[in-house]
């Protein structure tokens, strides 16, 4: 025999093995060899079998539906078998199931304090700490091929940052236009708008946007007036060379950790209170109401729907409406404190990449004449982002398991 197949498409390295177990009829816990603990439930054990009855071998969906079982799955017997898996028999099926320790102790969720974290961890950031944006000389990326190892050595830091700091820059890419695409499909696929597959940042006769001209930008997001605002957006620079233009980033998620400490009224206020975001062009009717700050289940910061030139009309109720504008206030003065802001220079094959979700990004004037000032954008999600650093990480998983079975 041999370790058993996971349910899932991952490797998981075994560095520490089973060495003892002892179970009851709805659970059991595994001792590891560095002296950890694990618990797990019969019925998740269950259904995180990777055999034929539980998951389709070809597609490693789950096929097995619990309530089908004629009773509540219990353990009949569990141990250790020869090849170092975790072997289980379950009633009331009379089914033995075999599950690899790598999996196991990768999906310990009796210790979840224990378990590495998924994703980078959140770092929260004022323009005092981060003066620049993290840059990556992606030089080499155009030649690379999909996939190959040249290729994870770029965009692993590059996905690093991003999904840590919120944002990343890449250096000395192709000046060509278009080459925005290649970039941004080596992450996941671009999303489309009203304003396109792609979209050019430059000043234009008869704007449909402010972007589209040469004025200051505030902080902003992009597209707030959609049910889901896109999650990240890329900026790739062509030409630069007019007076004026710096770019102004800033982390959203610090700026309401500020406020929250500072001003926790309108904190509270722009948590809850939903605003009305619109984009009313010539040729579109985008509309959507959510709080200024977005929280998830347990507090945590989600997103930000900061754009003052995207808010239409407020629909709150009466009684809420000056209480709300007043927060609104306090947030606008703290958007032009100077500690928040990182400023820089967009150079000819700079491509910025940022959530759009977290990140404000805004402009100085330009004077238009002065030259020539070419972004080319573009949209994705989070999810691809997420996606493609967890496809990175499998690949020095497996990589990790292949050598680890050569050497045994």
């Amino acid at each position: 025999m041999a370790l058993p197949i996971t349910p899932d498409y991952d490797s998981w390295p075994i560095d520490e093995t089973l060495v003892k177990v002892v179970h009851e009829a709805r659970y059991l816990s595994v001792t590891w060899s560095d002296g950890r603990v694990s618990r797990f439930h019969s019925v998740w054990l269950r259904e995180n079998a990777a055999d034929d009855t539980t998951v389709n071998p070809a597609t490693r969906e789950r096929i097995l539906d619990l309530s089908q079982i004629p009773a509540w799955p219990e353990i009949t017997e569990a141990s250790i078998d020869e090849d170092g898996a975790l072997s289980v028999l379950f009633t009331p099926e009379d089914r033995r199931l075999r599950f690899h320790p790598g999996f196991l102790r990768a999906n310990d969720y009796d210790n979840q304090d224990a378990l590495p974290p998924e994703l980078p961890p959140l770092t929260l950031w004022h323009g005092e700490q981060l003066e620049q944006p993290p840059t990556i000389d992606a030089a080499r990326l155009a030649e690379a091929d999909h996939g190959s190892a040249q290729e994870a050595e770029i965009l692993y830091p590059t996905l690093h940052e991003l999904l840590g700091k919120g944002l990343v820059r890449l250096r000395n890419l192709p000046t060509e236009e278009g080459a925005i695409e290649k970039v941004a499909e080596r992450i996941g696929s671009i999303r489309t708008t009203n304003f396109g597959h792609l979209f050019n940042v430059r000043a234009i006769q008869n704007p449909d946007s402010n972007a589209y001209t040469s004025i200051a930008l505030p902080p902003h997001v992009d597209l707030p007036t959609r049910e889901y605002q896109p999650g990240l957006q890329c900026l790739y620079c062509l030409e630069n060379t007019v007076e004026g233009g710096m770019a102004v980033m800033m982390d959203g998620f610090a700026i309401a950790a500020a406020l929250k400490e500072e001003h926790p009224e309108a904190y509270a206020t722009l948590t809850t209170v939903h605003w009305r975001y619109a984009n009313t062009s010539r040729n579109t009717d985008h509309v959507w109401y959510s709080p200024m700050i977005v929280l998830g289940q347990a507090g945590e910061l989600l997103e930000v729907r900061i754009a003052d030139f995207l808010r239409g009309p407020m629909m709150a109720p009466f009684e809420q409406t000056e209480t709300a504008y007043e927060a609104l206030m306090t947030l606008q003065r703290m958007l032009r404190e100077p500690r928040f802001a990182m400023r820089f220079t967009y150079a000819p094959g700079d491509m910025v990449i940022f959530d759009n979700r977290r990140l404000l990004h805004a402009r100085d004037a330009f004077e238009g004449d002065s030259g020539s000032r070419w972004l080319q954008g573009c949209y994705l999600e989070r999810d691809e982002v997420r996606s493609r650093y967890r496809m990175l990480k499998r690949a020095e998983r497996a990589e990790r398991v292949e050598e680890a079975t050569q050497t045994a």
